[in-house]
């Protein structure tokens, strides 16, 4: 078990939030996470204040926006909704994820996530934007010293 306070804003655990021990579980927290952005094109936990942010994932609110998850399986939800999960106990293992019966479809003939793929270039395109001005403005101040 782990206890040091680490990890990427948007992706880190509740545990690790919390500053309780935590193991590999913070880890299947992290693919929910991941997941929810291939799926919609968007991270289920966003604030602009980290504070506000990290409330947010303790108490585990994210939810399907409608437009944005109308095309996607209700089998992908629910394996969304059994890793992001505030309680890493009852969080889906490795093996739970692979045996989870949206590991199982048969994707072949699945519906385009068109609109994923739009919010996913419009999200990114955000963060770019943000890091180029937080970089910008990290020069700048060096100079200033």
């Amino acid at each position: 078990m782990a206890s040091t306070t680490c990890g990427t804003p948007g992706y880190v655990a509740p545990e690790v939030l919390m500053q309780l021990p935590y193991g590999k579980e913070c880890d299947f927290w992290s693919i929910g996470v991941v997941t929810f952005i291939l799926l919609s094109g968007t991270p289920p936990f966003y604030e602009e204040d980290n504070f506000a942010l990290f409330e947010q994932i303790k108490a585990c609110k994210y939810d399907f926006d409608v437009d944005t998850w109308q095309n996607v399986s209700a089998e992908a939800k629910d394996f969304v909704q059994k890793i992001l999960v505030a309680d890493p106990k009852i969080r889906l293992t490795c093996d739970g994820m692979l045996k989870h019966p949206w590991m199982k479809l048969d994707l072949s003939q699945g519906k385009k996530l068109a609109g994923a793929k739009t919010a996913l270039e419009k999200y990114v395109s955000v963060r770019k934007e943000k890091s180029y001005k937080n970089r910008k403005n990290n020069v700048e101040e060096d100079h200033d010293i």
